[in-house]
């Protein structure tokens, strides 16, 4: 299962997603991962959830995330939920079909593997193709 959280700065996705961050500690089985940009939410999601600050691992692609996420996965696999924090400012690019292709390959993986993604993406929820609305 995939989920994105879509909307222009100051439309309350960073408060959406620590509360979603949050009640996972209590609602999953398993290991929850954040992974973000800088280091925002340090102090607002519960110490049991492992934080990832993406800029020390140099993800610039796509292709990048993919092996990322892979490799974590793979490295353990209690992780049941994993929230993407500005995944378009992770990777570096604007968004585009890329993206769309992204959440489908996402997607793929979650079935695979039985864990949930939650994505949050800082763009205006217009800009998104059908294939992106689907993940609302």
């Amino acid at each position: 299962m995939v989920r994105v959280i879509m909307g222009v700065k100051g439309t309350g996705k960073t408060k959406q997603m620590i509360d979603l961050i949050n009640s996972a500690v209590h609602s999953e089985h398993g290991n929850v991962v954040c992974i973000e940009r800088g280091n925002k939410l340090t102090y607002d999601i519960h110490s049991k959830i492992r934080l990832v600050e993406a800029s020390h691992y140099d993800i610039t692609s796509y292709e990048v995330m993919k092996g990322f996420i892979s490799g974590m996965y793979a490295g353990n696999y209690d992780i049941t939920h994993v929230f993407i924090d500005s995944l378009t400012k992770i990777v570096g690019v604007d968004l585009d079909n890329r993206t769309e292709e992204f959440l489908d390959w996402l997607n793929a993986f979650s079935d695979k593997n039985s864990i949930k993604f939650t994505v949050s993406i800082s763009a205006d929820e217009e800009l998104a193709t059908d294939g992106m609305k689907k993940y609302f």
